[in-house]
């Protein structure tokens, strides 16, 4: 299981909460709770089939900018892979 917690300036407008959960819906093994007194959306995935890219994608296009909270899990990578480019020859 994965757990994140997102900061989502403005998820507390009824539009956006509705945009977020429409978006959301579509996800499998996700569960989440919204506290709207402090824009802070409680995630938890019981599926790894979750990307920072992916998240931040939801939370953008429901027109948030979602900025996580506290340690993220090694679990939950941006699932790209870095090469390094070898210069040696130019």
């Amino acid at each position: 299981m994965i757990e994140l917690e997102v900061y989502a300036a403005g998820v507390r407008n009824p539009e956006k909460m509705m945009g977020l959960a429409l978006e959301m819906e579509g996800v499998p093994g996700l569960r989440y709770k919204v506290d709207t007194n402090h824009d802070i959306v409680y995630m938890e995935f019981t599926e790894e089939n979750a990307t920072l890219s992916g998240v931040q994608s939801l939370f953008r296009r429901a027109g948030l900018d979602a900025k996580f909270v506290g340690h993220l899990p090694p679990e939950i990578s941006s699932k790209k892979k870095t090469q390094r480019i070898d210069t040696s020859g130019v």
